[in-house]
């Protein structure tokens, strides 16, 4: 689910309309580390537990004339979620909860983007995790775009939603009603192709 969210994240922020920007195809730069799906849950009501997916890649389109031709794309490796304990991630990993095991990847396909205007909009796709495809809406901002140092040109986006566990089938059993719950938070650099 985690990976759902990031990559639900990432395809709506890239659908923003950028003012400067012409119609273009990007790739989320994750090598060199200007890309985040991560995602936080609540631990019992107490406090909350942090993590990300440290794997994942992705490419956008869009044109800001033709907002609908908007679409994003985004592949998460669901074993590589971390959320600094080993022992809390094997048990997430497992059986339990994401089975990772028989669900390896999380996907994000967009399926459309609504503006609302000043560079904001809400991000619609389908999110596949732990076997299940579920819609979603994810508000996206436009974080900034333009010209980089070696001669790309790159823009950023950011965008958050809150995924039910039960809708992709992980059963959260008898914990608290606010564990069934998670937010997932996307934000990522494309380099303009």
């Amino acid at each position: 689910m985690f990976k759902k969210t990031v990559i639900a994240a990432t395809l709506a922020v890239a659908s923003v309309p950028l003012t400067q920007a012409q119609a273009a195809d990007y790739t989320i730069d994750t090598e060199g580390q200007h890309a985040f799906v991560q995602f936080k849950i609540s631990h019992l009501g107490y406090s909350y537990i942090l993590g990300s997916f440290e794997n994942f890649s992705g490419d956008f389109s869009y044109d800001p004339e033709d907002l609908d031709a908007t679409s994003v794309n985004v592949e998460v490796d669901v074993a590589s979620l971390n959320s600094n304990h080993a022992e809390r991630d094997k048990h997430i990993l497992s059986d339990d909860f994401l089975d990772a095991g028989e669900y390896p990847t999380a996907t994000f396909a967009s399926t459309g983007f609504e503006s609302n205007g000043d560079d904001e909009g809400v991000l619609t796709g389908d999110l596949t995790l732990h076997g299940e495809t579920v819609e979603i809406e994810m508000p996206v901002t436009l974080v900034g775009e333009g010209e980089d140092p070696w001669g790309g040109y790159r823009a950023g986006f950011e965008g958050s939603t809150m995924l039910t566990l039960a809708d992709f089938g992980i059963d959260m059993g008898d914990f608290p009603e606010m564990m069934h719950e998670l937010e997932l938070y996307v934000t990522f650099e494309g380099v303009r192709q």
